[in-house]
């Protein structure tokens, strides 16, 4: 079968294409998928294009779906031939034992989904939402489930709330498209007019270039009549925080997400404690929270919006395309 792996010392470069051997058969409580599709993330990119992230041999990327081959004993939730699509953190199944580290993240701390099969147990996987192709279903993984669990989990998002989404990659996409299709007004930031108005396409109520208008918090005020917004979902960290802390309401919901801008500043704490806000790190999400997105899914008018796909032999040029900004939602690789 054909995979991708990292050559140490890593970088997009060291990204290595090759033949190797197929799974083992599906032991107690384990499927052998074939992947079909996989999808970029932020976090795989970082991990891919930083020399010495990942170790010599590594498969990257989190995001895997595809079709059961082969089902071991005591397998109950799958049979061959069932869609389904893989989990950010694999041992997370319920409840609040939250990881803390990605080493059991696929494409980090363990081998990942740049590959035609896998084994694996079960639980890694969840069903994938009735008529979705391989590549809509592997945005879930990683950039669906943070929306999902940023909106619906964590704030409890309801019909009437106003959602300020910053940017235009996946996890913004499918915020915008969530908070819409739950019956919330959006506010959305680009950098460009162009994409401004694909976001007016997709829904956005309103839209802010925030380098023309580099105070967006203020303005998200002025367009909620001086109230502010009640969830941000915050993708950008620590140069983008303060703008999000001025534009949220009193007791506004503010989801950090993402790191994009670094991993560390400073955060206007006074203002923050003025407004009462609660600021909410999370990083995706449960394989029962996952379950739970799918089931909306199937009742949402929702389909996520993929800019471009490239075939898993170009990954390295996938990664590129995400690098150079231009793209709008999500890039998949297909298998």
């Amino acid at each position: 079968m054909k995979q991708v792996s990292i050559k140490a010392p890593g970088g997009l470069d060291n990204l290595v294409v090759s033949d190797a051997a197929e799974p083992a058969a599906p032991g107690r409580g384990e499927i052998t998928v074939r992947l079909h599709a996989s999808s970029l993330n932020y976090h795989d990119y970082r991990v891919c294009a930083v020399e010495g992230a990942l170790p010599d041999g590594r498969i990257p990327m989190a995001d895997g779906a595809g079709v059961v081959e082969a089902v071991g004993a005591d397998v109950t939730d799958f049979a061959e031939g069932d869609h389904v699509v893989s989990g950010f953190f694999p041992g997370w199944l319920t409840g609040d034992a939250r990881p803390v580290d990605f080493a059991t993240t696929p494409g980090d701390g363990c081998d990942g989904f740049a590959r035609e099969r896998v084994t694996l147990p079960a639980t890694s996987f969840t069903r994938t939402p009735a008529g979705w192709s391989h590549e809509e279903a592997a945005t879930i993984t990683t950039a669906g489930l943070t929306a999902w669990r940023a909106l619906v989990v964590d704030a409890g998002i309801k019909a009437g709330d106003v959602v300020a989404v910053l940017g235009t990659g996946g996890v913004s996409i499918y915020a915008l498209q969530l908070a819409k299709a739950m019956g919330a007004t959006v506010i959305a930031t680009s950098s460009s007019d162009a994409k401004l108005d694909r976001l007016r396409e997709l829904g956005a109520d309103h839209v802010i270039n925030y380098r023309s208008t580099p105070k967006w918090g203020e303005e998200m005020r002025r367009l909620t009549g001086g109230r502010g917004v009640d969830i941000v979902v915050e993708v950008g960290g620590p140069a983008t925080l303060s703008q999000s802390i001025v534009a949220g309401r009193p007791g506004a919901h503010l989801a950090l997400i993402g790191v994009l801008t670094g991993a560390s500043g400073e955060i206007p704490t006074a203002l923050l404690m003025a407004r009462q806000q609660r600021l909410q790190g999370l990083i995706v999400g449960s394989r029962e929270h996952q379950q739970d997105f799918v089931k909306a899914l199937e009742v949402l008018d929702l389909r996520p919006v993929i800019d471009r796909s490239f075939p898993l032999e170009e990954l390295a040029e996938a990664f590129r395309y995400q690098e150079s900004g231009a793209h709008f939602g999500k890039i998949c690789v297909t298998m």
